[in-house]
């Protein structure tokens, strides 16, 4: 079963970068997506007209998660039809049950037979760190919450986490210490996810590999790979046994991250 992240950074502008063509050629059983920036009313809208309209997710199931900001934040996934995971999942939910952070559209929770899917996009801290607090309690909130799930079944943690946990996870770690995204705060609330039995798989599988999934617009970074690794699929720990593969596609385009995966045998 290939099951996929990727922030797009926008549904309309990655309809017209070749979604649907992504979806014909990869062909994932579940794919997370993260800053979806649509509302229910204008994605209703946007939508009309089909394929035409470059609204083709290729037989997909959708279940959204939209931000009550319009064009902010926001999550989709997508279940391939006819697929062992349509055949196994159950339900699909939204949120933490914390309105300042559910009215953001940042979580979705699929559950299915065997595992509960987290389909998840981490606030950012901002610039000037204004929204550190705010991560910070919705980091506390977030793993409290899978920490519940994971007493039920395992879960697969999806998404932009919106941190670089350590130095080999960003191509220039000195210059960014302290900096939105690479804060001791941030990094060592990563380290807490980790030790609470989640396992980063595809550091898990590539200690010592380097590799980005998300680059600056500014100054070329994704050609001179200037890069920082922010996308991640987190596993309960009794569920690594379970990955066959974990991956980052930065070959592929559409967005300013890439998309990040696994391969899972049931």
């Amino acid at each position: 079963m290939l099951i996929l992240s990727w922030n797009i950074n926008g549904i309309r502008a990655v309809v017209k970068k070749g979604f649907t063509k992504f979806l014909e050629n990869k062909k994932p059983d579940i794919l997370g997506l993260q800053e979806v920036k649509i509302g229910d009313s204008h994605r209703e809208k946007s939508a009309q007209g089909g394929p035409a309209s470059g609204w083709d997710f290729c037989n997909n199931t959708e279940y959204w998660n939209s931000a009550k900001k319009p064009g902010y934040s926001g999550t989709m996934t997508l279940i391939k039809e006819k697929s062992q995971a349509q055949q196994l999942f159950i339900k699909h939910t939204t949120g933490l049950n914390i309105e300042k952070f559910d009215d953001e559209g940042r979580t979705q929770t699929l559950e299915f037979k065997d595992f509960y899917f987290v389909n998840c996009y981490f606030p950012n801290t901002r610039d000037d760190l204004s929204r550190l607090t705010f991560k910070q309690d919705f980091n506390d909130a977030f793993l409290k919450y899978i920490k519940k799930l994971d007493k039920k079944k395992p879960v697969i943690a999806v998404g932009d986490y919106n941190v670089a946990h350590e130095p080999i996870d960003i191509a220039r770690p000195e210059p960014n210490e302290g900096n939105a995204g690479y804060t001791n705060e941030e990094r060592a609330w990563m380290s807490q996810f980790t030790q609470a039995g989640f396992i980063d798989t595809f550091r898990h599988l590539h200690p010592k590999k380097v590799q980005y999934s998300w680059w600056s617009f500014r100054a070329a970074a994704r050609a001179r790979n200037v890069g920082w690794r922010i996308d991640y699929v987190l596993v309960s720990k009794r569920f690594v046994n379970k990955i066959k593969k974990s991956f980052i596609w930065d070959e592929i385009v559409g967005s300013d991250h890439c998309p990040v995966g696994i391969e899972i045998d049931l």
